[in-house]
């Protein structure tokens, strides 16, 4: 394994954002888009991960076989597991992460494509938005997995206290579940909700079209205030300091949001394809892919900043990476049939 540390200050300065907080509306239904301060063209269209390139150079850490392609990977350190869909077959594989070299724990079938994970206290949630469905799987007896029918293309969840929230990619809406019963739908004047996440108590949503983050008044049934996400947002995730962490494909950025009130306070400068991105909440660290260079970075958040503290070399097409913050190991998956590997930093 080969590890080394290059100093964040040889990366790229800091770009300290000013940033003006763009209200979005919130009235649902009217797809004009004249005036819209969050849009950047007339027919926007998602970013993409960049293309692997073929390397002689080998993986860091240790490679594990899997079938397939790797759509999704997620830690959860309380219950020591983690999740990985593949697709060809589309599956969710469970596995130990006391030792994940190890054969998997179970293996369950998913109607399509996996692309989110979350964990809740018993039960992990894995998101098939081309079957407008949700899985649902015990952790203790994950051959007991049921689905939750959720039309309008599910593409994530989240938890927000007892209430589970669906981010509806094709009917850009959020639909609330609570005591699993669906009870509420939010809508507004979004193109899309491709990622949902919770922040100290408050849910934000990702519009990949739109390049945009949301806050979500739940206790109102609306949309509030969102803010453009760099170029070419793609993923989110939350630190430990209550901030949302965005990677901004296009843009080649890692975007740090403060969330009360939603501002822009970073916008680090991550070359190379950012894309995938996890967080290590024990050490502060978090974790993203950039896969035109099949490498993965780690960033230490505890300064004003985000120093960079790790890179690796990765499998090729590193699109999902899981950071288990029990032992500080980073798990990263490729989208290009070469499996998974495991570093320990």
């Amino acid at each position: 394994m080969r590890r080394f540390t290059i100093p964040a200050r040889t990366h790229g300065a800091l770009v300290t954002v000013l940033a003006l907080v763009l209200l979005a509306g919130c009235s649902g239904g009217d797809d004009d888009t004249t005036g819209d301060s969050l849009q950047i063209v007339e027919n926007p269209q998602a970013a993409q991960p960049a293309d692997s390139p073929d390397t002689d150079t080998s993986p860091d850490g240790e490679r594990i076989d899997v079938d397939g392609d790797i759509s999704a990977l997620l830690a959860d350190s309380d219950s020591g597991t983690l999740a990985a869909a593949t697709t060809d077959p589309d599956e969710v594989v469970l596995y130990d992460l006391t030792d994940v070299t190890t054969d998997p724990s179970s293996r369950t079938e998913a109607p399509g494509e996996v692309t989110d994970f979350t964990f809740t206290a018993d039960t992990l949630l894995a998101s098939v938005p081309d079957a407008d469905t949700v899985l649902r799987i015990p952790l203790q007896d994950p051959d007991a997995a049921s689905t939750v029918d959720v039309t309008g293309e599910p593409a994530a969840t989240a938890q927000l206290g007892s209430r589970t929230l669906f981010g509806l990619h094709g009917r850009d809406a959020v639909l609330v579940h609570d005591d699993d019963a669906a009870n509420q739908t939010i809508t507004g004047d979004l193109y899309s909700v491709d990622d949902v996440v919770v922040a100290d108590g408050t849910a934000f949503v990702l519009d990949r079209l739109r390049t945009a983050l949301f806050r979500v008044d739940v206790s109102e049934g609306e949309f509030g205030e969102g803010l453009r996400a760099g170029q070419g947002a793609t993923n989110a995730t939350v630190d430990a300091h209550g901030r949302v962490l965005v990677t901004d494909t296009r843009g080649g950025s890692l975007l740090v949001f403060g969330t009360d009130p939603l501002l822009l306070r970073q916008r680090y400068p991550v070359p190379g394809g950012v894309y995938g991105i996890a967080y290590d909440t024990e050490r502060d660290v978090a974790w993203v892919t950039a896969t035109e260079r099949n490498e993965v970075v780690g960033f230490d958040m505890t300064g004003g900043q985000p120093e960079e503290e790790y890179r690796y070399s990765t499998v090729r097409q590193p699109n999902s990476v899981a950071a288990d913050s029990r032992t500080g190991r980073v798990i990263v998956g490729s989208a290009a049939e070469e499996g998974m590997q495991v570093i320990t930093p």
